[in-house]
């Protein structure tokens, strides 16, 4: 291995630091032989797994710094569905990681296991840095299991601010979020044609969620004609109905938020997220909805990971309290279950119906390439 740009020739081994690599496996001891193999095993997966999620990071800050851009170029969308396209490689990598921590008997494991306590991978910083770039609200989360937030739990064993507690500080401060920048870019998406700033906007994306509401419901009305087929007795009959009757009324108030989920701003992201996927077709709409659509890809992944990460814990362990002093597998079944971001592209998905139901637009030329 060689660089034009430098005199001295390049080695593999100086290049990736192999050797500073090799020498970090010892965790508490002085010499990696005193430890077994067992252990040696358990600190080099987490090793990887923190590795991973230095990759994750660089790549969700530079996705959320594109869609703050306040232009963000066609052609540039094609790069930000290849970031998150490696970011769940990454989850997907980190998830098969689990098999071979899965390697690891339960007695074994215990061998070593109290040398850890106090220590918890709930206090791997880099982790939470990718919930908070993500978007993940500090009032989702979810208490560990003692009187202490998620903070001090990073606080060095004295009290005092640890590198993991200065490293999650700064990503707090190192804002928006990706969530956030995702939905500044979604806000400024022209609805039928139509940018927010013009005059009209407000009138045609009043037009186009009245229009679409009309279709949602001739579609589900469709769908209770055939359930109903199956029905044999009247009170089934009356429970479909309410049912569906339910549904068309829950998307009309998915269209109407109150000022604590962000009023006019979140009801024109949740409009712009239906209007894209509606017309994916479009020239203009393809890669925004492949964006969108890798973004899903992204939190399916990570509610994955973690739901991998409960059953490897429960498979090694049971369901003992955690080093950190934690629920343990319950703490980590509430995680995949309750730390959701992107919740209105999930919500999305119960609201879209057939092509051949969709609105015609008024001005769907808008959304066709420009000829030279």
């Amino acid at each position: 291995m060689t660089n034009s740009t430098n005199s001295k020739a390049t080695t593999y081994w100086d290049y990736i630091k192999v050797e500073e690599l090799l020498a970090l496996q010892n965790g508490l001891a002085t010499d990696e032989d005193e430890l077994s193999n067992d252990e040696v095993l358990f600190i080099t997966v987490h090793q990887v797994f923190e590795l991973w999620f230095k990759l994750m990071l660089r790549e969700l800050r530079a996705a959320r710094d594109l869609f703050m851009s306040p232009n963000v170029a066609e052609q540039e969308l094609s790069g930000a569905a290849a970031i998150m396209h490696r970011v769940s490689t990454l989850l997907r990598r980190c998830t098969d990681h689990f098999l071979v921590m899965e390697t690891l008997p339960t007695r074994e494991y215990l061998g070593f296991r109290d040398k850890l306590m106090p220590a918890s991978g709930f206090q791997s910083a880099q982790l939470r840095e990718v919930e908070i770039i993500l978007g993940l609200e500090e009032k989702d989360r979810i208490g560990y299991g003692l009187d202490l937030s998620y903070l001090d739990a990073l606080r060095a064993a004295d009290g005092s601010p640890s590198p993991a507690l200065k490293r999650v500080e700064r990503a707090l401060d190192d804002t928006p979020t990706l969530k956030f920048a995702l939905e500044e870019w979604l806000c400024r998406t022209p609805i039928d044609g139509m940018a927010p700033d013009d005059p009209k906007a407000e009138q045609r994306l009043n037009d186009f969620l009245s229009d679409y509401l009309a279709a949602h419901s001739l579609s589900v009305d469709r769908t209770l004609e055939c359930a109903l087929l199956l029905a044999g007795k009247d009170h089934d009959r009356k429970k479909l109905t309410e049912r569906y009757a339910v549904e068309k009324d829950s998307v009309r108030k998915f269209f109407q938020p109150g000022e604590d989920e962000g009023g006019q701003r979140t009801r024109r992201v949740r409009a712009a997220i239906l209007f894209i996927e509606t017309y994916r077709e479009l020239p203009l709409l393809a890669w925004p909805r492949e964006v969108l659509d890798a973004l899903v890809e992204v939190e399916q992944l990570f509610v994955i990971f973690r739901q991998r990460h409960a059953r490897m814990v429960e498979r090694v362990i049971g369901r003992r309290t955690g080093t950190g002093g934690s629920a343990g597998v319950d703490y980590l079944d509430n995680t995949a279950l309750k730390y959701r971001i992107f919740r209105d592209l999930w919500a999305v998905r119960t609201l879209q119906i057939p092509a051949d139901l969709a609105p015609e637009l008024r001005d769907a030329g808008f959304y066709g390439f420009v000829s030279a």
